[in-house]
């Protein structure tokens, strides 16, 4: 009796001391690398060790292309996690594909991040009610105090280009409200696509004379190219502004978005219920509320324009 004793009062030391602690395996496809997808997985991985989770990830990136982002997904199948992350709307889609298509017995959880229209991407038929195995935290936008913003440093703003991506649903959906806000609050839309880095400058180029500003969404292919969209500002004292605070320090005049760190910890927050037995399909899609004001007085002063005090006072952080 007393040597069962002993084994018992040995096994529950050896289980408060993690040895029985379950280590959880995390396959991630993330579309490519820039500073705030980035910022989203370190943010993700920050949360669960933060709360004493175990886990083993499989990173893989798409540097900016779907075709290898579908290979990810196919790969990530076959590596049996506990979890998928999905990071960014090309991967999501590849990997909710890849998914539905996988035996039964391969399917796993999905969770997305950085996804700005998780119904128009085809993720999920309802926000609230997401069913199947997918769910994640989305990045939309209120983009009429994005709009506020750029009128507020170009009071007389008539034409805005943006720069995007047409083969990413997130740009095609930000796009089309943007356009909407264009007409209701006073300006033109002039667009500009490139479907691959390489073809970025080209596309900011093409601006040049035709708008009085420059916007760039959260498009994946954009911001990895960002630099060569600074450039064209800078040389043609043409104001580039973003919707992501990471583009801010890169040379963006100004961007007023979310922490993706923040973002990426709030996704970690989702694969814990996860882990804990929570079905996807019952999890609403999550939302970031607070916007965070950057400003690089800088680059607004090399692209010809100066920061508003009262934006200035605002600001959440200022780039001198």
């Amino acid at each position: 009796m007393k040597k069962i004793l002993l084994a018992v009062l040995g096994m529950v030391a050896m289980v408060a001391q993690g040895a029985y602690a379950r280590t959880y395996t995390v396959s991630v496809n993330q579309f490519v690398e820039h500073p705030a997808l980035d910022a989203v997985l370190r943010g993700f991985q920050d949360y669960l060790k933060d709360n004493k989770v175990d886990v083993k990830y499989n990173i893989h990136n798409a540097q900016a292309n779907m075709g290898t982002a579908t290979q990810i997904a196919q790969q990530m199948i076959g590596e049996k996690p506990d979890l998928f992350l999905a990071i960014a709307t090309p991967s999501s889609q590849a990997c909710a594909q890849a998914d539905n298509k996988a035996p039964k017995d391969l399917q796993r959880p999905l969770l997305f991040a950085a996804v700005t229209d998780p119904v128009a991407a085809g993720l999920v038929k309802d926000i609230n009610k997401p069913g199947g195995l997918i769910t994640g935290v989305s990045d939309l936008l209120p983009l009429e105090k994005h709009m506020e913003m750029v009128r507020t440093f170009i009071p007389g703003l008539k034409k805005l280009g943006l720069l995007y991506n047409a083969g990413e649903a997130n740009s095609k959906s930000t796009v089309i409200r943007i356009q909407k806000l264009g007409k209701s609050m006073g300006f033109e839309v002039v667009e500009a696509t490139a479907s691959k880095t390489a073809d970025v400058y080209q596309a900011a180029k093409s601006l040049v004379g035709r708008v009085d500003a420059i916007f760039v969404p959260t498009d994946n292919t954009i911001v990895s190219a960002l630099e060569s969209v600074v450039k064209i500002g800078v040389q043609n004292k043409l104001p580039v502004f973003a919707a992501d605070v990471s583009s801010v320090k890169r040379g963006a005049v100004a961007a007023m978005g979310f922490d993706y760190y923040k973002h990426g910890y709030q996704t970690g927050a989702m694969a814990l219920k996860i882990f804990k037995g929570e079905k996807p399909g019952d999890m609403p899609v999550e939302f970031q509320k607070k916007l965070e004001l950057q400003i690089n007085a800088k680059y607004a002063k090399l692209m010809g324009i100066t920061p508003p005090a009262e934006l200035l006072k605002k600001a959440t952080k200022v780039y001198k």
